[in-house]
């Protein structure tokens, strides 16, 4: 008996294609805010001009000054002690990674700084194979050739390693390896933990950290100018807030391979607005060594596809 074609089934799937695309159109505009968010975070560093550690500091406190309380008011369920340390070990290497690579922005441009700190990928891949005991395909190790290859040429043009920008791309390297240990630390705790308990755990353990830290280094936290304590505060509610929900709004919407590799984009945001605000002109080399870093990072996520 053949089956008969109802127009309302056509009505049904029109809205569904329609609710679909809508609500890939939110995912996506949520990624492209995020990623300007986080783009912006090296530009607002560099207006503040304060020590790497004080600019963390201010970046985790005024994001937690935001979070915690919605945290508390939704009610959250109390993590299993295993999650809850694993989130605050988190929050430690997430608070290196920060204070490595805002002070390596203070001795390096903005966008180079940005690019080699996005280099977390390629530790992750690493750390992986070497001590995971996980198998990485062809993919990953031509990507990793590329980064590497890339990251010489940019270290070369920044000069000696001990002083000026070659210190702070050497920084910035060391910072996404942090960020590395961070992401690996994490991932496990995420998958009992919800965004936002995650983020406003982390980010209050951070902050006590950074407390504590500046306060050994005796590093001052105030006495700045309102220039500076603005750009502080735009990099907690702009970058580290608006840019991280956002970011993970659209992991939860989009495949990950695919935000993974469009967040590369935040090095190319940074390096396009600091030419204008900050008069920073990437050198010659420093373009063919970023496009073989990003090039790389993009071979190293595809491996993961």
């Amino acid at each position: 008996m053949p089956v008969l074609h109802h127009p309302d089934n056509d009505r049904l799937d029109k809205v569904m294609a329609t609710l679909t695309q809508h609500a890939s159109w939110k995912a996506y505009t949520a990624l492209a805010f995020g990623v300007l968010c986080i783009g912006l975070s090296a530009i607002f560093v560099k207006i503040a001009a304060v020590p790497g550690g004080v600019s963390a500091f201010y970046r985790v406190l005024f994001a937690t000054i935001v979070l915690v309380p919605i945290w508390l008011w939704k009610g959250p369920a109390r993590p299993a002690p295993a999650t809850l340390r694993g989130t605050i070990i988190g929050g430690l290497f997430f608070a290196i990674d920060l204070v490595l690579w805002n002070t390596a922005l203070l001795l390096t441009g903005a966008g180079v700084a940005t690019l080699l700190a996005n280099n977390a990928p390629i530790w992750v891949g690493l750390i992986a194979w070497l001590f995971l005991h996980q198998r990485v395909g062809a993919n990953f190790w031509v990507g990793l050739f590329l980064a590497l290859a890339g990251m010489t040429l940019i270290v070369a043009a920044g000069g000696a390693l001990v002083s000026g920008s070659g210190l702070g791309n050497l920084l910035a390297i060391i910072a996404s390896f942090f960020y590395a240990l961070y992401l690996l630390t994490t991932q496990r705790v995420r998958a009992s933990m919800d965004t936002l308990s995650f983020m406003a755990i982390s980010m209050l353990a951070a902050t006590a950290i950074l407390f504590v830290t500046n306060l050994v280094m005796q590093t001052p936290l105030n006495g700045y100018s309102l220039t500076s304590y603005v750009a502080l505060l735009a990099l907690g509610l702009v970058s580290q807030v608006g840019g991280w929900l956002s970011i993970n709004y659209a992991l939860g919407q989009l495949p990950a391979t695919q935000v993974s590799v469009t967040l590369l984009a935040q090095a190319v945001v940074t390096t396009l607005v600091a030419i204008p605000i900050l008069g920073e002109l990437p050198a010659p080399l420093q373009v063919v060594g970023g496009a073989m870093v990003l090039g790389g990072i993009y071979w190293v996520y595809r491996g993961r596809g």
